[in-house]
């Protein structure tokens, strides 16, 4: 499973996953910072994402 991680989060929680063996990514490292949720949630979609908010 692959976790994007929402601007609501910290991006330490990407280290913090992978060191236990999850496949995570930081919205700050995809989209703008002001994204709606709804290209968060079609980013995610598209690309087999589960959301981390």
């Amino acid at each position: 499973m692959r976790l994007l991680v929402d601007m609501n989060l910290s991006p330490d929680w990407v280290p913090l996953l992978a060191a236990h063996g999850w496949d995570a990514c930081h919205w700050s490292t995809i989209g703008p910072s002001n994204a709606p949720d709804s290209s968060l949630m079609h980013w995610a979609r598209e690309h087999e994402h589960v959301v981390l908010t």
